[in-house]
C-alpha cells in the first residue's frame, strides 16, 4: 500500500486540530527530515490499558503499546501481523507507517484514576518496540514510565532500544520502589552479518549489551532475551556463547533463550527474506516448521545448548531453564520463556 493512502485505511480517527496538542508537526500525514521515508499516523486512542484474555495463557493481563508499527524492520517481527488489523500491510507499512498514539500519557492518567483499575502488573513492548526511533520524538514512553511510577503501578518493559537509558533517572527510581520489576533487552546474536540482514533498524547488539551493564549499575534488573533464535542462521554454539558471554559481563539477572516462531503472517514476511539471504535453508526451514514453532528436537538441542554455555559461565538461568528441555519434550510451546524480572518481566513469550 502506498503510505500516502495509509491515513484512509485507518480504524482511528486522525488528530485534526494542531493546536490541541504541545506536538511538532501535528496533522493527519506527519513526516519529519531526521526519519526518511517513513510516514507517522497521530491518532487519539479511546484507551491505552490493552486487556490480555486468560485463554491467552500469558503470565500478564495488561499491556500498553504507544506505537504501532516499528522501524526497527526486524524480518521475522512477530507483531507484523498486527499492522493488518489497521488495513495496512505486514511487509513495508509496518516498517514505514508508524501510528503513534499522541494522547497516551493523558489517557493513561485518566485509566489509572478510574475506580475500575486495580494497580495490575502492566508489560510494556509487548507488540512494538516502546523504544524504537520514534520515541526520540515523541516521548510517549518516557511520559508512560513517569505515570506508572508516579502512581506506583507495577511495570516491566521489553525493548532493542538503547534509548531505554536516557529514562534510567525514572527506571532506577521505580526499580528501588519496587514498580519496575525489570527491564529485558532483546539480543538475538552478535553476529554483524545476521543481525544486519535480519534486525537492520536496530542499534547494534554490543550497544544493546552496553545497555544491559548500564541498566544493572543503576540498580535495575536488567535480562537477555536471546530471542528469536534462528536456526541455521544464529544457532551456532560459537555464536551462542558469544551472546551469553556478553550478557553474563554485561550484568544481566537473567538469560533466556527463544526460537524463532514464524505463526501465519509472519511466515510470509520471512520466506521471501530468508530467500534472499539463504535460500540453501528455504526447504529446511520448511521441515522445521510444519507449524508455527520448531520441531521439538530443534528446539530442546538449542535450549540445551544455551543451558549448557550458561552453566560453562557460571551465569543466571530462567526458571524454566532449570529443568531442562528434555524434561519438556512433548510441550508445543516455546522451550522458555520466563525471566527473573517479576510477574510481567516476560513479555517475550508473545513471540
Amino acid at each position: 500500500m502506498d503510505v500516502s493512502d495509509a491515513r484512509t485505511q485507518l480504524r482511528w480517527a486522525t488528530v485534526e486540530d494542531e493546536q490541541a496538542l504541545a506536538l511538532p508537526g501535528t496533522g493527519e500525514r506527519i513526516t519529519h527530515p531526521e526519519f526518511a521515508g517513513i510516514e507517522f499516523l497521530h491518532v487519539r486512542a479511546k484507551s491505552l490499558l490493552n486487556h490480555v484474555p486468560a485463554a491467552a495463557g500469558l503470565p500478564f493481563e495488561w499491556t500498553i503499546n504507544a506505537y504501532r508499527g516499528c522501524t526497527h524492520a526486524c524480518s521475522y517481527c512477530f507483531a507484523r501481523p498486527s499492522h493488518e488489523w489497521l488495513d495496512l500491510d505486514a511487509g513495508r507499512d509496518f516498517e514505514s507507517v508508524i501510528v503513534v498514539k499522541v494522547n497516551a500519557v493523558e489517557r493513561l492518567r485518566a485509566e489509572l484514576r478510574s475506580p475500575r483499575w486495580q494497580g495490575q502488573h502492566v508489560a510494556l513492548g509487548t507488540n512494538t518496540d516502546p523504544y524504537q526511533r520514534a520515541e526520540g520524538r515523541y516521548r510517549l514512553t518516557r511520559g508512560i514510565v513517569a505515570t506508572l511510577s508516579e502512581a506506583g503501578n507495577p511495570f516491566s518493559l521489553l525493548t532493542k532500544g538503547t534509548l531505554v537509558t536516557r529514562d534510567l533517572d525514572l527506571l532506577a527510581d521505580a526499580a528501588a520502589r519496587g514498580v519496575c520489576t525489570g527491564v529485558s533487552l532483546s539480543i538475538p546474536t552478535l553476529d554483524e552479518q545476521v543481525w544486519r540482514d535480519a534486525e537492520p533498524g536496530t542499534p547494534h547488539p554490543q550497544a544493546r549489551l552496553e545497555t544491559v551493564a548500564a541498566l544493572a549499575e543503576a540498580g535495575i534488573p536488567a535480562g537477555v532475551m536471546v530471542a528469536p533464535i534462528m536456526p541455521g542462521l544464529s544457532d551456532g554454539r560459537d555464536q551462542l556463547d558469544a551472546v551469553i558471554r556478553g550478557a553474563i559481563e554485561a550484568g544481566a539477572s537473567a538469560i533466556t533463550p527463544i526460537v524463532l516462531h514464524l505463526r501465519p503472517g509472519v511466515r510470509e514476511q520471512f520466506e521471501p527474506w530468508l530467500t534472499d539471504v539463504a535460500p540453501e535453508l528455504l526447504e529446511r526451514y520448511r521441515e522445521w516448521y510444519a507449524d508455527s514453532y520448531a520441531v521439538a528436537s530443534l528446539r530442546e538441542r538449542i535450549t540445551r545448548t544455551v543451558r549448557e554455555l550458561i552453566d560453562h559461565h557460571g551465569g543466571p538461568r530462567s526458571p524454566q531453564l532449570r529443568a531442562g528441555p528434555e524434561e519438556r519434550s512433548g510441550d508445543r510451546r516455546p522451550a522458555a520463556v520466563t525471566t527473573s524480572g517479576g510477574s510481567g518481566g516476560d513479555q517475550l513469550a508473545l513471540l
